[in-house]
């Protein structure tokens, strides 16, 4: 819980230098480079500090067709879709605004919410203000082109620079703050 006593929505993310969080055909292999074994770049922290996962139905399928049935276990799990019909038991299909998932799930009581893509779900979540939190993994790769992290006809959005750290592979991972909550 934050100083308001409100959950906050956080995003953790990876993207390319030149601002790709995937190819344009959703193809994420770039990240593989970053692979090392026994470093997970502060995801197991992060994931041990949610309880609840808002993901986009391009997002959830990637990670479908990469052979994970349940990606978040033990959390609770919505997949913002308006197409999909049958998910695995433990996720709940969500069919409205994600701006109002998230508003209604920061009222009820529990530890932070993961935004975990994808793109369009993020932008219509920070157009409505309910970011709270982003931890930006910029890896060291231009794709040239594919899939934007911040879509254009973003409004201006002022960040609080929490923490930046390098990492050897050359990923640099900034976490910032958006003040959203009055």
């Amino acid at each position: 819980m934050n100083r308001n006593n409100v959950r906050s929505a956080a995003l953790f993310i990876a993207t390319s230098l030149d601002g790709f969080i995937a190819r344009p055909d959703g193809d994420i292999s770039f990240l593989d480079s970053m692979a090392v074994p026994g470093e997970d770049y502060g995801y197991q922290q992060f994931i041990d500090s949610v309880d609840t996962v808002v993901v986009g139905r391009n997002t959830w399928e990637k990670v479908q067709s990469m052979g994970i049935s349940m990606p978040y276990p033990g959390k609770q799990v919505y997949v913002v879709t308006q197409t999909l019909t049958n998910i695995p038991e433990g996720a709940q299909i969500w069919r409205g605004n994600p701006v109002k998932l998230i508003q209604n799930l920061k009222l009820k009581p529990g530890a932070k919410i993961y935004v975990d893509g994808g793109a369009q779900v993020i932008k219509s979540l920070l157009i409505g203000h309910q970011i709270d939190e982003i931890t930006l993994s910029v890896v060291p790769v231009m794709l040239g082109e594919g899939i934007r992290l911040f879509a254009e006809n973003l409004h201006q959005q002022n960040l609080k620079l929490q923490s930046a750290k390098s990492f050897k592979t050359g990923l640099v991972q900034s976490h910032y703050r958006l003040d959203n909550l009055s």
